[in-house]
């Protein structure tokens, strides 16, 4: 199984590395919190891409309304919370594309298309199979061949 830290941390650097490839440094973010609507839906996500331009609000917290992009990758402990609160949060701020990366099923879970607090859009796919963001505004292709599996 995949409960260890380390092979969680290396799925993040993996989904980091690959939008590095196409965004800049500035856009591409990890664990940096973000305060979405709702009570208490302070979340520091894995992977974070912000829309061009985006900055700080007066607190020093990136906006939710610049984030067009989140990647949260399972661990025993935040599984409930990142398929629950999070997932809902994220489509009732409008985040266009949310991928969750479960090693502990060798699932991946893409969300889009966020409308009325909800996702209409919802793939999953082994890991193996890529995970195509051509049709978003990420507009690249995620390769998961090389993702650990039990």
């Amino acid at each position: 199984m995949y409960c260890a830290a380390g092979p969680i941390r290396g799925f993040v650097a993996d989904i980091y590395d690959r939008l590095r490839a196409k965004y800049p440094r500035k856009r591409v973010k990890s664990d940096v919190r973000v305060d979405y609507p709702g009570h208490l839906n302070g979340f520091a996500s894995d992977v974070t891409v912000m829309a061009e331009g985006a900055a700080t609000n007066a607190k020093g917290l990136w906006r939710y309304e610049d984030v067009e992009f989140v990647a949260e990758v399972i661990s025993r402990k935040t599984a409930a919370n990142d398929y629950g609160p999070k997932k809902d949060a994220y489509a009732a701020a409008g985040v266009p594309v949310y991928l969750i990366v479960d090693p502990y099923t060798g699932r991946w879970h893409l969300h889009t298309k966020p409308k009325d607090g909800e996702y209409r859009g919802e793939l999953s796919l082994d890991f193996g199979d890529e995970i195509d963001l051509t049709g978003t505004m990420v507009g690249l292709v995620l390769e998961t061949g090389e993702f650990p599996r039990d």
